[in-house]
């Protein structure tokens, strides 16, 4: 049995275990369980990483509602990762820059191959063979996990609270930062949950005006309140399409990012978006999308779909946060130990519950 640790250890300061580890699995739509696993042993690049505690996104309570679309059963979930380095071997020193044993880390969670298309142009989140941690192979929710060098990022001092919230962050970033919008100008954001709360901060930084709509007051707060949008749209007390339009001068906004993941909202941003404008699927279905082609012709939209995020995205979360432009307060809403967990998972994915963010504490 592995003996608990309460808090991150300090640097330089570690305590091996014994063969086992406790992991939390995901067995099979609607039931979780903490089950004993082998520790890991770190091969050739790969470095041994003690795992603090991991973000709930999305993907996992729609794995557990059984609707994710590149899931498979069982799985060890988790990919928005807050860790530290454990150990570094002799075969992966050649490999380590800018982290050392002792070291709290951010982990990119994509795996790629680094050969593809995709790959060699730099897009190693659209990897041909793309596997993502708690999706496609086993995540974080476990008190250790080995990877190569390549997906660890340094994190400075942000603290470990903070950066479990970054990989779901850089997922927004990575959507604003394909759609390349031009400061000043309007952009609609399309859902005030954790993705569109991401998305929200990387225009502001880029100094857009954002609209928010939601259908959720306590979500809509949140976005003008803390994440700064500049105006917030509720879509059951007024009509969306006109309050757009309003707001942008009867232009109606030139960006149009949805975060919902829902096929009618995404099939409706082409009533938001304005001539000439962008739109940016961020939101992930298990859907056709559908839209008429005179209305895409006839105001020449460019549509983009968005996934994952690169390294450059994680390390502009990390500096939006470390310099107090990316504004954490109150985005964890819930939290658990892996044990606690087992239950919570069906708790959070209502929405009476009120949860933003859930994040798993590992140790």
């Amino acid at each position: 049995m592995s003996e608990k640790v309460s808090k991150p250890l300090p640097p330089g300061v570690f305590l091996y275990y014994n063969k086992n580890m406790k992991a939390l699995v995901m067995k099979k739509p609607g039931e979780m369980a903490v089950e004993d696993r082998e520790k890991p042993k770190p091969q050739n690049d790969e470095v041994l990483l003690k795992v603090l505690q991991a973000g709930v996104c999305g993907t996992d309570l729609h794995a557990f509602e059984g609707t994710q679309p590149y899931f498979n059963y069982p799985r060890i979930v988790g990919h928005e990762l807050a860790v530290q380095v454990a150990e570094i071997p002799a075969s992966a020193k050649a490999a380590v820059s800018g982290f050392k044993e002792g070291d709290v880390v951010s982990v990119l969670p994509y795996l790629r191959c680094g050969k593809c298309i995709s790959c060699r142009n730099g897009k190693t989140n659209c990897c041909t063979s793309l596997q993502c941690l708690g999706v496609h192979t086993d995540g974080g929710m476990q008190e250790y996990i080995s990877l190569p060098a390549f997906y660890i990022v340094p994190a400075g001092k942000v603290a470990p609270e903070d950066l479990s919230l970054v990989e779901c962050f850089s997922i927004g970033f990575h959507g604003v930062r394909r759609s390349n919008p031009r400061a000043g100008e309007a952009a609609l954001v399309v859902g005030a949950g954790p993705i569109g709360i991401g998305v929200i901060h990387a225009l502001k930084e880029r100094g857009l005006k954002v609209i928010v709509l939601d259908i959720n007051d306590k979500r809509l707060a949140y976005a003008k309140e803390t994440a700064k949008a500049d105006h917030t749209i509720n879509g059951t007390r007024t009509d969306p399409v006109r309050a757009a339009a309003d707001l942008t001068g009867g232009e109606y906004p030139p960006y149009v990012f949805d975060a919902t993941g829902n096929a009618v909202q995404m099939m409706k941003t082409f009533d938001f978006v304005s001539n000439g404008g962008t739109i940016v699927f961020v939101g992930l279905v298990r859907a056709d999308i559908s839209f008429a082609d005179p209305l895409f012709h006839q105001k020449e939209v460019t549509l983009m779909a968005s996934r994952n995020a690169t390294k450059e995205d994680f390390s502009n979360v990390i500096a939006g946060i470390a310099g107090g432009r990316v504004d954490t307060t109150g985005f964890v809403t819930h939290t658990a130990n892996m044990e606690e967990a087992v239950d919570q998972f069906a708790v959070w994915i209502k929405p009476e519950t009120g949860c933003i963010k859930a994040v798993v504490k590992i140790t």
